[in-house]
C-alpha cells in the first residue's frame, strides 16, 4: 500500500515487529524521536508527512504523503541546527549497507547485535535494519545505560554500536566489537573499537577505520569529501536530491593519505576563518582534551570585528581545577600554529550535545553573543 508508518514507539520488541509488518505490507517506516517536546514533534511530522502513526495503542491514519515502490525507511537528518530533512532509503540501499558492514565486521551466526542508540538516528536504526536483513540475533534496550550494556553482554550480545561518551563509561572488553560513530572518536580507544564515518544520506557508516566498505567510492574535490555507493539515499522526502551523477557532496572536509585512508577534518560549516587563516575546531579540541584540567571541551568561532571570527574554547573543568587563557594558548601553540590558539576560554557546566554526542556549537556561541 506504500504507506509511511511513523513509529511513535521506544526501541524494543514492538518497534522491531512493527518494522517487519510494515515491510511485509510494502510500506516504509519513519522512527519518531521519543524525546521531542510537543512543538518539535509537530514540526518534524509536518516535514516528514507520514500516513500512519503507530504508538502503544495501535495505528492511527493521518493526512500525509505515500512513499514510492521500494522505499523502506525515511529518517530525519541529525543536523545540530535547522529543520531536519527526511532522507529516503530504499530496500536495495539498506540491503547493500547491511551486507557490506556485516562482511567488514566478520559477522557470523554466532554474533548478536545490541541496539541501544536512538533509532530516530541512522546510527541506532541501522543496527536494527541490518539485523533484520541479515537474520542476525538482536537484543535491544530503550536507551543506553551501563546496566543495559552489561546485561546484553551477559545474554550473549557480541557487537554494539556506541558513541564516544557511552563507550567511556563501559567495560569494552565485554563485546567482541564496538562500532563507534557520532562525534569524533577519542584519540585513545580500545583495540576492538571500529571508527565509522558516514551520514544519514549514506545509510550509516560507509568508511570503517578510514577504509571504504565494499562498493563505496570516495573522491576529494577542493578538499571536500564526495561519496558514491549503492547504499546512498534515493531522495529527500520533499522530492529533491543531493546526488549529482550518483555522487553525494558530504559537506565534510578531508583528505586521503598515502595508505588510502580517509581523514576527515570536520564539517565545512564548522571551519573557523580567523584573520584569513583556517582553523578546524576538532583539531583544537583534541589538543585541549589532553590537558589534565579539562574534562570536556568544545571549540567554536565567534564573530569578531578584528578577526572576522575568533577562536573560543568552552571547557568543562575537572572538579577543583582552574584554567587561565595564557595556559590554554601556550598549550595549543606547542603543537599547532599560533592562530589556532583560543582568544577566549569560557568555563561551562556542560557541553550541549546531540544524542549522538556531537557538540552543539551554535548553542554555546549564542550563550555569549545574545
Amino acid at each position: 500500500m506504500n504507506e509511511l508508518v511513523c513509529l511513535d514507539l521506544p526501541l524494543g520488541e514492538a518497534f522491531v515487529n512493527r518494522v517487519r509488518t510494515a515491510w511485509d505490507a510494502g510500506d516504509a517506516v519513519f522512527p519518531l524521536d521519543q524525546r521531542l517536546p510537543p512543538a518539535a514533534r509537530q514540526e518534524i511530522l509536518r516535514v516528514i508527512k507520514p500516513t500512519v502513526i503507530t504508538d502503544a495503542t495501535g495505528d492511527t491514519r493521518t493526512h500525509g504523503d505515500r512513499v514510492s515502490d521500494g522505499d523502506a525507511v525515511v529518517i530525519a537528518t541529525s543536523g545540530t541546527t535547522g529543520v531536519p530533512k527526511g532522507v529516503v532509503l530504499t530496500h536495495q540501499a539498506i540491503e547493500a549497507s547491511a551486507q557490506a558492514t556485516s562482511s567488514r565486521l566478520g559477522i557470523t551466526s554466532d554474533d548478536c547485535w545490541f541496539a541501544c542508540l536512538p533509532p530516530s538516528h541512522i546510527g541506532g536504526l541501522s543496527v536494527v535494519l541490518r539485523s533484520l536483513v541479515m537474520g542476525t540475533r538482536l537484543l535491544t534496550a530503550p536507551s543506553f545505560s551501563v546496566e543495559a550494556y552489561n546485561t546484553a553482554a551477559s545474554e550473549g550480545a557480541t557487537i554494539v554500536s556506541l558513541v564516544s561518551t557511552a563507550m567511556q563509561q563501559v567495560d569494552t572488553s565485554l563485546f567482541r566489537t564496538i562500532v563507534l560513530g557520532g562525534a569524533k572518536a577519542p584519540v585513545h580507544r580500545p583495540v576492538n573499537a571500529v571508527v565509522t564515518y558516514g551520514l544519514t544520506e549514506s545509510g550509516s557508516g560507509v568508511v570503517y577505520n578510514g577504509l571504504p566498505l565494499e562498493g563505496v567510492e570516495i573522491d576529494i574535490r577542493d578538499g571536500v569529501v564526495f561519496l558514491r555507493a549503492p547504499m546512498l539515499l534515493r531522495a529527500y522526502r520533499d522530492g529533491s536530491t543531493p546526488l549529482v551523477n550518483g555522487w553525494l557532496r558530504t559537506g565534510d572536509h578531508g583528505y586521503i593519505d598515502t595508505d588510502g585512508s580517509l581523514h576527515v577534518d570536520g564539517r565545512e560549516d564548522d571551519l573557523i576563518v580567523t584573520g584569513g587563516e583556517n582553523v578546524w575546531p576538532e583539531q583544537v579540541e583534541t589538543r585541549l582534551s589532553a590537558m589534565t584540567e579539562v574534562r570536556d571541551v568544545c571549540v567554536a568561532g565567534v564573530p569578531d570585528n578584528k578577526w572576522g571570527h575568533a577562536v573560543h574554547a568552552f571547557v568543562v573543568l575537572e572538579r577543583g581545577d582552574s584554567l587561565s587563557i595564557e595556559a590554554v594558548r601556550e598549550w595549543v601553540k606547542e603543537t599547532m600554529p599560533a592562530y589556532s590558539a583560543p582568544h577566549a576560554v569560557h568555563v561551562v557546566a556542560e557541553i550541549p550535545r546531540t544524542s549522538l554526542g556531537k557538540p552543539q556549537r551554535n548553542i554555546l556561541v549564542s550563550s555569549i553573543t545574545n
